[in-house]
């Protein structure tokens, strides 16, 4: 028999069965993991409340060939009871655990850049520390960052060039100079990836200090990038309450 313990946030459930769920976690050592958790659909579960989305457990699981099996939890912190009274936050939330998912694409291959993202992201929605959608923002560039794929904001992503540049390319990288600059290149304001950088580097100061219309298009140009490296857009994005 092999068990093995590990930290997981709870990403998505699926019903399996009259009784059970398949539970997609992302783990702090092993990555993203699928497990079964016999029974927790019925009321009298041990554990049922604490493997929903948002959950962060201390979880123990047994190694099966195609699902790993849950024997044991103990709750650490559920954001997403903390979360589901507003809807705005709660929808940031299911866009951050659905990009997670896709960010990790191999099974039981570590991650714990995004596992502390992830957490870490929960964390400050849960406590209203800044705006919601600055939060899924700043998520999805750092997530894009781990995965090698962080845009360019000053110089030019193709030859280098010293910026501010007044292009960019989705294709290219990030910011591109007029000389590398490929067609259908957006042409944003400067103050735009001014608070772009700001979120993927953590200065929440500048951040919270930018106007409503360039976070407007800063969302825009991120959701738009990602959709272009993920090769699809996320399904919960749409659903993210904007005002």
């Amino acid at each position: 028999m092999t068990l093995y313990r590990d930290e997981a946030v709870i990403l998505r459930t699926q019903k399996l069965g009259e009784a059970d769920r398949i539970i997609t976690m992302l783990t702090r050592e092993h990555g993203r993991v699928r497990g079964v958790a016999k029974g927790v659909r019925r009321t009298k579960s041990k554990f049922g409340a604490r493997l929903e989305p948002g959950s962060h457990v201390d979880i123990q699981l047994f190694v099966g060939k195609t699902f790993h099996t849950v024997t044991q939890v103990e709750a650490i912190m559920n954001y997403g009871e903390a979360l589901t009274d507003d809807y705005q936050r709660w929808t940031v939330a299911a866009a951050i655990m659905e990009a997670a998912e896709r960010f990790t694409t191999q099974e039981h291959e570590p991650a714990l850049q995004e596992f502390q993202l992830v957490v870490g992201g929960l964390k400050v929605l849960s406590e209203n520390r800044y705006d919601p959608l600055l939060i899924l923002d700043a998520f999805l560039l750092r997530s894009l960052a781990i995965g090698g794929y962080a845009p360019s904001m000053t110089i030019c992503s193709r030859c280098e060039a010293p910026g501010p540049h007044r292009y960019f390319s989705l294709v290219g990288g990030g910011s591109v100079c007029n000389d590398c600059r490929p067609s259908a290149s957006a042409t944003p304001a400067p103050e735009t990836l001014t608070l772009m950088g700001a979120l993927l580097s953590s200065d929440w100061d500048v951040a919270q200090n930018s106007e409503a219309r360039y976070r407007r298009e800063a969302s825009g140009l991120i959701a738009a990038y990602l959709q272009w490296h993920l090769e699809r857009g996320l399904r919960s994005l749409p659903m993210v309450e904007r005002v």
